[in-house]
């Protein structure tokens, strides 16, 4: 008996050996980080920083020859449309009074005018633009009152989006309107004084002044000539422009600008407010441009002008030259299934992931559509609530035992 118990003893040790053993050699899962499959939209955005600029300036220069009295006004001061004075230029006879002089006049009001018909057309054009988004914006957002399932939010917010640009560029051409009106004022007031007995009104010292105001409403951004001097026509005295008229200017990759089209959607951030501004882009130029990158690359670039859309009391305190971050959105979808794109890897031409089976990684191939730097869209090759191993290491192959981090 005491023998038959001691091979029961000896067979049981020998047995939770050879067990400890074989279990020692069996490999312990592999601890990896999972993310769980889902449904949801996804964007694909050209992100580059761009700089604010005052889409109109309007330099300000003389119609004619003569003195120019000292211009008292500094860069920042406010200016009114047909108010707040400019300049004072004081002719000098006889060289307003020769017969160059006089076709030269005469020539400038012809051009004046014409610039002024040209506008009409591009008015009368954006007018209707304007009423036709305020239509489309209307009919939308009736329909998204009574049906919210015909209309989403995101097309009513597209047709705002779409009648703000349409706002702003019809603003933009009647500021050019005003500009080609005062220059036509212009143009025929130094005609008169370059005509001999033209209607001209004589000063209280005896000399016949020539006085230029503001064309526009807006702010001085440079002043190029501040002392008395004389000056010939033609001369810059003074750079204006509205603050609160502004575009973007963001310049791209070449091989990035081939995938923006003009009316993409635009998000402008960190500029130092807390509001994601809007924008649509308006112009991508059509020539490159060589810059040298930080690191010393040269690189093909292409300017891309951006329409701020928002209203200027959403951004007050964003001035010409200021820096943004802009995000361009070149293509976008939504209810389509994603995964990280650290859970990619490349097998050959394909990408492939390590989708995880009762504890298991095993290697699969996928079909991707549109990709980002941080998802991507899954066509083919895994389904929803699926679980993929994210940034995968040496230690995970097909068929690994792997268990959550």
């Amino acid at each position: 008996m005491k023998a038959l118990f001691r091979r029961l003893i000896t067979v049981l040790f020998v047995g939770g050996v050879v067990g400890a053993i074989v279990y020692g050699l069996i490999p312990a899962p592999v601890e990896v980080d999972l993310a769980t499959l889902r449904e949801g939209s996804i964007r694909v955005t050209v992100d580059q920083d761009g700089k604010t600029r005052i889409r109109e300036k309007y330099v300000v220069s003389t119609p004619l020859a003569g003195r120019l009295l000292r211009i008292s006004l500094e860069p920042g001061d406010e200016v009114e449309a047909g108010d707040t004075l400019l300049a004072t230029i004081e002719p000098r006879d006889p060289e307003l009074l020769d017969a160059r002089s006089i076709a030269q006049a005469e020539a400038s009001v012809k051009a004046a005018e014409s610039a002024l018909k040209r506008m009409e057309p591009t008015l009368e054009e954006l007018i209707a633009a304007q009423e036709f988004a305020e239509g489309e914006l209307a009919r939308v957002r009736a329909a998204n009152s009574k049906s919210p399932q015909s209309v989403s939010n995101s097309d009513v917010e597209s047709k705002l989006l779409a009648y703000r640009t349409a706002t702003a560029q019809l603003r933009s051409a009647r500021h050019n309107q005003e500009i080609a009106k005062f220059e036509l004022d212009q143009a025929r007031a130094a005609l008169m004084r370059s005509v001999p007995g033209g209607d001209q009104e004589k000063t209280t010292n005896g000399n016949w002044d020539f006085t230029i105001r503001s064309p526009i409403d807006g702010r001085i951004l440079r002043v190029f000539q501040e002392s008395s001097a004389v000056v010939s026509s033609g001369t810059s005295l003074l750079e204006l422009g509205d603050p609160s008229d502004l575009e973007v200017e963001i310049d791209v990759l070449s091989r990035d600008a081939v995938k923006i089209r003009p009316g993409a959607h635009v998000l402008l951030e960190h500029w130092g407010g807390e509001k994601t501004l809007q924008g649509r882009v308006r112009l991508v130029e059509p020539s490159a441009f060589t810059k040298v990158s930080t690191l010393g690359v040269e690189e093909q670039r292409v300017n891309t002008i951006v329409d701020l859309v928002d209203p200027p009391q959403d951004r007050r305190a964003l001035g010409d030259g200021f820096r943004v971050e802009a995000r361009i959105i070149v293509a976008e979808a939504t209810d389509v299934l994603k995964t990280p794109t650290s859970a990619l890897f490349r097998v050959g031409d394909d990408w492939a992931v390590f989708r995880v089976i009762d504890g298991t990684a095993r290697q699969t191939v996928v079909r991707l559509g549109m990709q980002n730097g941080l998802e991507a869209e899954v066509i083919e090759g895994l389904s929803r609530a699926d679980k993929v191993v994210v940034h995968p290491g040496d230690d995970v192959a097909d068929g690994t035992a792997v268990r959550a981090r």
